[in-house]
């Protein structure tokens, strides 16, 4: 995650996002530098807008989160159901078998 900071971090500052930035950016933070992992994530990051990734990274669970408790909502009713469903006589039909 650090990694995926520091190129933020270095976006926000509209500096050249490559390894050796980033790689200066960790060692000034105190991570140890993996190297590959820096030049994985400035290769997928090329090509990328990160203004408009960062833009749709935020409004997008500010949009889920009304879903999402609706989701939630609909589904706690059911839930609620077959718990009332289990508790219907259900643990005394099992002790009754265990004595013929």
């Amino acid at each position: 995650m650090e990694y995926v900071y520091a190129a933020m971090l270095l976006h926000s500052a509209e500096k050249t996002i490559d390894d050796d930035a980033v790689s200066a950016v960790l060692k000034a933070a105190g991570v140890d530098v993996d190297a590959a992992r820096v030049k994985a994530l400035v290769a997928s990051l090329s090509g990328v807008d990160i203004a408009e990734a960062m833009a749709t990274a935020v409004a997008a669970p500010a949009a889920a989160a009304p879903a999402a408790a609706a989701a939630s909502a609909d589904a706690a009713p059911a839930e609620e159901e077959e718990e009332e469903e289990e508790d219907d006589g259900g643990g005394f039909e099992g002790l009754g078998s265990l004595f013929g």
